[in-house]
């Protein structure tokens, strides 16, 4: 698109992809170049506060609060050379184009770079919610001017999230533990995992058994011979269900009028049915119609892809960023399920080409959004462009994630657009009278379906893996009223409550959504951050909340409750958004919350106790440091309160009886009484400590345990638990506990075996002591400085003289041993397809498929990593690339010092603009190469990541 005759244009976006995709959409005259996500921000520390600021009283906060809340903004280091780039450009040219996300983040650094650039030509914005030849030409057309309301109602944002953290997180500092961290929507988020994790942790179990019967058609016409019916009620009563039971005790609700069954109860009244007739007694049939999903929004991508591809957040947006930047899909941070026409238009002729006119409906279908104020992008996620590319069309432009996210939102767009599923269900009642006279009543369901309509491109799954997909059908035999039946099989059945299920990134997206808080662009920081913090980590999908965040939570809820209210949280987004609708002013709303008002502006309970800065400074006093790092577990069996408390070192178990003072010193420091403190194992979810959990750290590695005294010395010998394990200790003598051996099971006579470490076998015959012993990798023989393993751990017992001397004279193995077998073998890797296995390192276990290695994170366990968090790890690896090679020092007399002068700054060049090496390499790399490995290599050359990061909340 060739700019008017003269003239230069500069346009400005985030990333150097996006700049790459959309320079070519823009001819001669145009000059496309990356800002690299935000030029400057608040200060992160007092380092980054200019000296002229440094002496004033709101330095630390980078908000001068006593003058209109003024931000004090400062340019990013990591931008500087970036920002000298630009403003050479921007007096080069005639006009400049901040071509930045439409979206509040993308107008704040639209506004910022005029701020930063002052330049002296005309500025516009230019806006488009797809990166593609007509969108940006229309964009380029029709330009406009920053949005004030919007840019006001993100520096709002900003500046109220850094008063929160710089005024709350300094509480935590000094009564939980230092360099925590409090946010406005990350200590919400943590407070409903922390919320459900309670729940888990007062839930008691119950059983209750009903009677599955397999039921047969005398004649059978359409449809199956049998069919399965369940017992539902016993003489006229309803046969309890998990429903009716109260979580906290286990016991049926009261009033709830059901027949509580055991396993003898059902097994005797099954018994009693054996042979007796079965009658209908009701057949219902209703049609069955299934309208579409509406379109991807932000957090319902999210959802899904967390469902059905295992991404985490931050990998589905990530991976959307890339689709978006090259041109795939429309932007990707929106919270609107509406299409446009010309979207409607290509999906309705696509639907037709793909599944036939009869699959389209009349009328195109129109959604509104369920979520208040939508904003941000006006349009939801969709492909790209007035006709979609199929996920056949673009396999060989897209690496394997990019391939699967594509097509996920390819088939939800197309069936957003498509006729609904019809067929028809039928519930069926049978009854039967027991040997003694008891009326029982089954009943069955069936469902099936005609027309699949919209079911045939897309079926939405469920966070509940056991719940039956939408286009599954359950087919009953043809049945009457009355209709005669027999019953094959009588099969009594026992069931357990169930606690409810921990949130997955998915569910907690949605549990968020649903409560007004956050928006599209900050689920994904969220989910990383309270992950980041220490506050949460994942066991596969689900999310578990460290005691660190139990102690966090406990002292918000009972110091400052409205900080993590729900309501008050949802509520300061719907300020914000009125102030970017221009009908409330960020001032007022700022100073309201910091230092209170009564004017009825703001949150009222905020308010009227004097805004947050009274309210974090007066009540400090009151926090109990030792209270809110105590978390009660239950009383046992001999009347001790069992507690969690929450110290330097990680967390630890303590009981006392009541009014009992234990003793008050920190884990690890001299003074506490033996047997009454237990370390927590790491990975142990809060729920898991049970009365039997507990019992079984207290007796393994709590404290101390006599296991009786030395025959040889009269000195107690001790079991205890150390940093790296339990032990066995005598006097002076230590020896841990082999891999086979178990604390709460080790004998005294054991221990004696473990204390004989390092065991004498004998005298070589030059005279030198030959000794069994264990160590870090392994039992092992020595004879002074010469080493070598034992096969089994026993031997050290049993191995003799000879036997030693003859494995020291065999030749030492200098090469490489035989490659150790792997501590677990995963499967093939869902995005790659290579075996994926768990091998044992010199820095710990690490997961690898050959060619990238990615080490275990804290908390996580060979045993219990599943193969999508591995996937997801090596993904993310990947992403990153290799790390930068250290440069080979110069060995040249007196020119080296030159040149190590020229190669320090051309690494800092790099690091500074590489847009440069952006261009220069991955895209030729992409279009040469279509196949998928070529594409995933452009994606680690790209530095676009970390130019343009995350938006945070």
């Amino acid at each position: 698109m060739p700019s008017n005759a003269g003239t230069t244009r500069l346009v400005i976006v985030e990333s150097p992809a996006k700049a790459k995709t959309i320079s070519g959409y823009l001819g001669p005259g145009y000059v496309v170049e990356a800002s690299f996500g935000h030029v400057r921000d608040l200060p992160r520390n007092a380092a980054d506060v200019p000296a002229r600021y440094k002496g004033e009283p709101w330095a630390r906060l980078g908000v001068d609060v006593d003058n209109g809340f003024h931000a004090l903004y400062v340019v990013s280091a990591d931008r500087k050379q970036q920002i000298s780039k630009l403003t050479k450009l921007a007096k080069e040219v005639d006009e400049i184009l901040l071509a930045t996300d439409e979206d509040r983040e993308g107008e704040a650094i639209a506004w910022h770079l005029v701020e930063t650039l002052k330049p002296k030509v005309p500025v516009r914005r230019m806006v488009f919610h797809e990166i593609t030849k007509p969108a940006i030409q229309a964009a380029v057309a029709n330009p406009r001017e920053i949005d004030r309301d919007l840019v006001d109602a993100q520096e709002a944002r900003r500046i109220l999230d850094r008063l929160y953290g710089y005024e709350v997180s300094p509480v935590l500092w000094k009564k939980v533990m230092p360099k925590l961290s409090a946010g406005r929507v990350q200590s919400v988020a943590t407070r409903i995992v922390v919320e459900r994790e309670r729940q888990r942790m007062a839930f008691r179990t119950a059983e209750y058994w009903d009677i599955l019967a397999t039921l047969a058609v005398a004649k059978p016409g359409e449809g199956p011979r049998t069919f399965n019916a369940t017992l539902v009620a016993l003489g006229g009563d309803r046969i309890a269900t998990g429903k009716d039971f109260e979580p906290t005790t286990g016991k049926v609700r009261a009033g709830a009028g059901v027949v509580h069954l055991d396993s003898s109860g059902a097994r005797g009244l099954a018994a009693r049915l054996e042979g007796r007739p079965f009658t209908v007694t009701r057949v219902e049939e209703k049609p069955y119609r299934r309208r579409p999903y509406a379109p991807f929004i932000t957090s319902t991508l999210q959802q899904e892809a967390a469902r059905k591809l295992r991404f985490s957040s931050q990998q589905t947006m990530r991976t959307a960023q890339r689709l978006y930047e090259n041109g795939y899909i429309t932007y990707m941070r929106t919270d609107s399920v509406n299409l446009s026409e010309t979207a409607i238009a290509a999906a309705r002729r696509q639907i037709v080409e793909l599944y036939g006119e009869r699959s389209v409906p009349p009328e195109p279908r129109r959604y509104t959004g369920k979520v208040k104020n939508a904003q941000e992008a006006h349009e939801a996620i969709r492909p790209a462009g007035d006709n979609f590319r199929t996920p056949g069309d673009v396999a060989k432009e897209l690496s394997g994630e990019e391939y699967k996210l594509y097509e996920l939102i390819w088939r939800r767009t197309i069936a957003s657009q498509m006729t609904d599923a019809v067929g028809s269900s039928v519930s069926v009642r049978i009854r039967a009278t027991t040997s003694a006279g008891e009326e029982a009543d089954f009943g069955a369901t069936g469902k099936t379906i005609t027309d699949p309509g919209f079911l045939r491109a897309y079926v939405e799954s469920s966070d509940d893996e056991n719940a039956e997909a939408e286009d599954a059908e359950r087919r009953l035999p043809n049945l009457v009223k009355d209709q005669p039946l027999t019953a094959d099989e009588l099969a009594a059945q026992g069931h357990h409550t169930q606690p409810p299920a921990r949130y997955t990134e998915a569910s907690l997206v949605k549990a968020l959504e649903e409560l007004g808080i956050g928006r599209p662009s900050t689920y994904a920081s969220i989910m990383q951050t309270i992950q980041d913090r220490g506050y949460v980590v994942k066991r596969g999908q689900a999310m578990i909340p460290s005691f660190l965040a139990f102690a966090v939570i406990g002292l918000m809820e009972r110091h400052y409750p409205r900080l993590i209210d729900y309501d008050f949280t949802a509520s300061m987004e719907n300020e914000l958004d009125e102030i970017a609708g221009g009908d409330h002013a960020a001032v007022d709303f700022l100073t309201a919350f910091y230092f209170g008002t009564t004017n009825g502006v703001g949150d009222q309970d905020i308010a009227r106790s004097g805004g947050l800065k009274k309210l974090v400074t007066e009540n400090l006093s009151d926090i109990d440091a030792r209270s809110v790092n105590s978390i009660p577990l239950f009383t046992d069996d001999e009347g001790r309160e069992v507690v969690v408390r929450v110290g330097r070192f990680g967390p630890y178990l303590q009981r006392a009886l009541p009014g009992e003072q234990p003793a008050p010193k920190a884990e690890g420091e001299e003074g506490a009484a033996p047997g009454d403190r237990a370390p927590i194992p790491e990975g142990l979810a809060p729920d898991e400590l049970t009365p039997e959990k507990v019992h079984e750290l207290f007796l393994g590695g709590g404290g101390e345990r006599k296991l009786g005294d030395d025959p040889a010395t009269g000195e107690p010998i001790l079991l205890k638990s150390g940093r790296f394990g339990p032990y066995v200790a005598s006097g002076e003598r230590k020896s841990s506990l082999l891999r086979s051996q178990s604390p709460d099971s080790l004998t005294l006579d054991e221990a004696l075996k473990l204390l004989s470490l390092p065991r004498l076998i004998g005298l070589a015959p030059d005279g030198a002591e030959v000794f069994a012993n264990n160590g870090r990798y392994g039992p092992y023989v020595k004879r002074g400085d010469e080493f070598r393993s034992l096969d089994s751990e026993d031997k050290m017992f049993t191995v003799t003289l000879d036997e030693a001397l003859a494995l020291l004279a065999a030749p030492k193995t200098r090469q490489r041993r035989a490659a150790a077998p792997p501590l677990r073998e995963m499967g093939a890797d869902p995005l790659t397809e290579k075996p994926l296995v768990i091998k044992d390192g010199r820095f710990g276990p690490y997961v690898t498929d050959g060619e990238t290695n990615a080490s275990l994170r804290r908390g996580q366990t060979p045993e219990a990593l599943t193969l999508e968090e591995a996937s997801e790890m090596l993904a993310e690896k990947r992403a990153k690339g290799p790390a930068p090679k250290k440069a080979a020092k110069k060995t040249t007399a007196k020119k080296a010092p030159a040149k190590a002068a020229k190669a320090t700054k051309a690494t800092k060049a790099t690091k500074a603009t590489p847009a440069k090496a952006t261009k220069a390499t991955p895209a030729k790399a992409t279009k040469a190469t279509p196949a998928k490995a070529a594409s995933a290599k452009a994606t680690k050359a790209t530095p676009a990541k970390k130019a343009a990061p995350a938006r945070t909340e």
